[in-house]
């Protein structure tokens, strides 16, 4: 028993130890690219949003869910910028109009994205590609055209940041911003890039996480994004689209919320296998075969038919009188508090005012017990007599 209980206290001890280690233990780095403006992991736009207004001053910054088509259709936008950072964009020819419309307006749209999807890259003849230098633990420098802008020494970072570009642009429709210096490209080194529409403009830079926290927390990579994002003008409104990565609102649900909060969603994993298996062990339990029980036997009717057999037998008439003449007055003494001890003509008053009981019924019932207490024989008219006689009582009395 003592090494039981020494079992179980190591166990617990042992138990509490790694609970503690398992909720103190750092958390590890999510290099997950979700480019939402709430999140601080490195591939995450919390710096930017944060500082956004470090480079426009004066700009109300306006988040948007839905689609461009839903966003721009009859609002007649006026000095606007619309900021697309996203790892995907998949626009419908819808969309791709309202852009146009906004842009012809003179308003600015600016895209950070590695795959522009089917029908932007079809439209401007514009292709993204990366050079992998990654793999080769070597950093693709890059820099600006515009001499205003241009860094006397290229930007380098880490993690592949510099290494995407457009391998196919329309360079008679295109104005290029920036470049990749990489020696041997003579074609496809450019890595930002400008479309004019009407009044306005399009910006589109191929790699978004040139703009996430991984790389603003690095002095060379604020700058960069900071010189890349002023050539958007100065505008009263900037659209932070977030269709494309937090999803659009009429499509948001209460389980992908769940999901995407690792508590929420354990939660929800551990809810739905207890239940599970709550509904697998009931389903057993249900089905197991339940034994035939015999219902309980009424034995009252077979003792009446026992005792009536044995003084049927006996035939002992008097014993059967005297013992109902002795129930007939205990009925009468807790019914209606009358002495049994003489039977006279007072009890018999007493008992027809009381009981209800015809005065002739009441007379012949005394009668009949008088003479079965007086008799030492009593036949079986008697006793047939005495219990019609009782049983008469029984109906008329209240």
């Amino acid at each position: 028993m003592k090494s039981l209980r020494l079992y179980l206290v190591g166990s617990v001890l042992l138990l509490i130890v790694y609970v503690l280690a398992e909720y103190y233990k750092p958390t590890p780095t999510n290099w997950a690219p979700t480019y939402l403006k709430e999140d601080k992991i490195p591939f995450g736009l919390y710096i930017l949003h944060q500082e956004i207004n470090s480079i426009f001053p004066n700009t109300k910054v306006q988040t948007s869910r839905s689609r461009p088509y839903n966003t721009l259709k009859n609002k007649n936008f006026r000095n606007t910028n619309y900021l697309f950072i996203a790892g995907s964009l998949n626009f419908d020819a819808t969309d791709y109009d309202e852009l146009v419309k906004f842009m012809q307006q003179g308003n600015h749209v600016f895209i950070a994205a590695f795959n522009l999807g089917d029908l932007l890259s079809d439209t401007l003849k514009l292709k993204t590609a990366s050079t992998f230098n990654i793999q080769q633990n070597e950093n693709t420098p890059i820099n600006f055209i515009n001499p205003a802008l241009k860094s006397a020494k290229s930007y380098r970072f880490s993690k592949g940041l510099g290494d995407w570009y457009f391998k196919e642009l329309d360079t008679a429709a295109v104005t290029v911003l920036g470049e990749m210096e990489y020696g041997g490209m003579k074609y496809g080194s450019f890595n930002f890039v400008k479309y004019n529409f009407g009044k306005g403009a399009l910006y589109v830079l191929p790699n978004p996480q040139l703009l996430t926290n991984y790389n603003l927390l690095d002095p060379a990579g604020a700058e960069y994004a900071a010189k890349a994002l002023s050539y958007l003008p100065d505008a009263e409104t900037l659209i932070w689209d977030e269709s494309f990565t937090h999803g659009s609102t009429y499509d948001t649900s209460l389980l992908q919320v769940m999901l995407k909060n690792p508590p929420l969603r354990w939660a929800y994993y551990l809810s739905l296998g207890g239940l599970l298996i709550f509904i697998f062990f009931e389903i057993k339990r249900r089905q197991r075969i339940i034994p035939v029980i015999d219902p309980l036997k009424n034995s009252s009717v077979d003792f009446v038919t026992v005792v009536g057999k044995v003084y049927y037998q006996r035939r002992d008439n008097s014993d059967i009188a005297h013992k109902k003449i002795n129930y007939f007055f205990e009925y009468i003494r807790t019914s209606y508090r009358l002495k049994t001890t003489a039977i006279n003509e007072e009890f018999v008053t007493a008992v027809i005012l009381k009981s209800g009981v015809s005065e002739n019924t009441v007379r012949d019932l005394c009668n009949t017990i008088s003479i079965i207490g007086n008799s030492n024989k009593v036949s079986d008219s008697d006793l047939i007599a005495l219990n019609k006689l009782i049983e008469q009582f029984y109906q008329q009395a209240e």
